[in-house]
C-alpha cells in the first residue's frame, strides 16, 4: 500500500448555523508524492484557504482524515509549515529577527535561530537586508522573508496559500522562478493555492482544480512539462494546451 507524504482522505468541512450548516469543503481527498508542487485552482470562496487551516491544525474537519506519511495529524499543529497571503512581518523587529519569529515561538533559543537563519539569508537574497526593518523591503522581499521564516521552521510540508497575489506582475513572474529554484534546492513537498492559472501551470506537477462552494475535486490535471521550467516556457503549445484546459474547467464553475 502507497504511504504518501500528504493525503486528504474523504474531507468535510461545514460550520453550524441557526438555522441549518454553511457547507465550506465536501469529500474532498488527495494524494502527494514526497517533493511534489501541488497546486490547487478554483472560484473565490470556495474554501481553498480553508483547507489550509484544516491540514495546519488550526481547523477541524467534520469529518475525513488529514494524513503525514500515513500518520493522521487531524487536529494537531506544527507538523507542516503555512504561510498565509499576508506576510506579517513585524514592523518592529528587524528582518532578521522576523524570519526567527517562528524558532522562537517553537522554544529555539534566539542566537541558535539567528545563527541557522543567517545561513540562508543569501540564499534568499536578503543578507544585506538583515538588520533592516521590513518598511525598507519591496513586496518581493517581504515574501522572501515570510517564505523563509516558514521553511526555518524544518517541516518538509509548505502550505502557500497565494503568496505572489498582492505583487505586480512582473515581480510574480520573477518571484515564481525563484520559488522553483528554492522547491528544487531545499526538496520540500509543496501545495500551493493560486487564482492565476498561468502561474499553476509554470510552477506544478498536478493541478486540483476545485468546484464552487461547498467545494470537490472536480478534476485532477497533470501538469506534462518538463523540469527545470524557464520562463520562456510560457510561450510554448504545451503550456498553451493545459492553460486552455484548466480555463475550460473553471469556466463551467
Amino acid at each position: 500500500m502507497t504511504t504518501f507524504k500528504l493525503e486528504l482522505q474523504h474531507v468535510y468541512k461545514e460550520y453550524p448555523l441557526q438555522n441549518g450548516s454553511f457547507k465550506t469543503l465536501e469529500d474532498i481527498s488527495m494524494q502527494i508524492e514526497k517533493g511534489e508542487f501541488v497546486s490547487i485552482i478554483g472560484p473565490s470562496g470556495s474554501g481553498k484557504s480553508t483547507l489550509f487551516n484544516l491540514i495546519s491544525g488550526l481547523d477541524s474537519p467534520t469529518k475525513g482524515d488529514i494524513l503525514l506519511d500515513g500518520q493522521s495529524i487531524k487536529n494537531k499543529k506544527g507538523f507542516v509549515s503555512y504561510m498565509p497571503q499576508k506576510d506579517h512581518l513585524l514592523p518592529w523587529r528587524t528582518v532578521l529577527d522576523n524570519v526567527i519569529l517562528g524558532m522562537e515561538i517553537k522554544g529555539i533559543p534566539k542566537e541558535t535561530a539567528r545563527k541557522k537563519a543567517l545561513e540562508h539569508l543569501d540564499v534568499f537574497g536578503l543578507a544585506s537586508f538583515a538588520n533592516e526593518y521590513p518598511s525598507a523591503l519591496s513586496g518581493g522581499m517581504r515574501q522572501r522573508a515570510a517564505l523563509l521564516r516558514t521553511i526555518l521552521l524544518d517541516n518538509n510540508v509548505l502550505l502557500l496559500d497565494e503568496p505572489f497575489g498582492a505583487l505586480d506582475e512582473i515581480t510574480r513572474m520573477k518571484m515564481q522562478h525563484w520559488l522553483l529554484e528554492i522547491w528544487e534546492k531545499y526538496h520540500h513537498t509543496i501545495l500551493f493555492v493560486t487564482h492565476s492559472i498561468d502561474e499553476a501551470v509554470y510552477l506544478s506537477d498536478r493541478v486540483y482544480v476545485f468546484s464552487h462552494r461547498p467545494a470537490r475535486v472536480k478534476e485532477i490535471v497533470e501538469i506534462d512539462l518538463p523540469r527545470p521550467r524557464d520562463p520562456s516556457i510560457i510561450t510554448g503549445e504545451n503550456f498553451s494546451r493545459l492553460k486552455e484546459r484548466l480555463l475550460t474547467l473553471l469556466a463551467k464553475e
